[in-house]
């Protein structure tokens, strides 16, 4: 097996970004991002999550079921992770993570939100009994002027990897 330089860096490299440009997707790369996140994998296969695409108004109403929701307000688009009845939520992570690396290899930005009231957004988003959506992915072509917002880097190694039991070295 080689190694794949690129996407290793590209993974390293990921960052949320919080400026758009006032341009929307295309289709195609709408389709792109969508045909990402099916492809995302999950426990024991069920794919027990759905996604919506939002623009227009309803962004601004599923920005209101959030606290710091200013990149949905921003973005020509966020896609609603839905997590269907008996999902998991960490494969609405996986779907997340699948989608926000697939957009940044299609050269749009990205941003995580969390959907502090869950059940508002659960209305606006007209969902079935038993499914919920807590997260979203604000989308976008960026700003040329956009730079990430670093938080300074990452803790060293030592302090978050460990070997057999937490607080012995790896």
């Amino acid at each position: 097996m080689t190694a794949d330089n690129d996407r290793y860096d590209a993974i390293l490299g990921l960052r949320a970004l919080r400026s758009f440009r006032d341009e929307p997707l295309p289709d195609s790369v709408i389709e792109r991002l969508l045909e990402a996140a099916r492809w995302t994998g999950s426990s024991k296969n069920r794919q027990n999550w759905s996604f919506i695409v939002v623009d227009g108004e309803q962004k601004e109403r599923l920005a209101a079921c959030g606290d710091f929701t200013d990149p949905i307000r921003d973005a020509p688009m966020a896609l609603a992770l839905v997590q269907e009845p008996d999902g998991y939520e960490f494969d609405t992570g996986r779907l997340a993570q699948n989608v926000m690396l697939a957009a940044d290899a299609l050269g749009v930005a990205s941003c995580p939100i969390t959907l502090h009231r869950e059940q508002d957004a659960a209305k606006v988003l007209e969902l079935p009994a038993g499914a919920r959506c807590r997260y979203a992915i604000a989308l976008g072509y960026p700003d040329d002027g956009a730079k990430p917002r670093r938080f300074g880097g990452r803790k060293p190694l030592d302090e978050v990897a460990y070997r057999n039991r937490h607080g012995e070295p790896w």
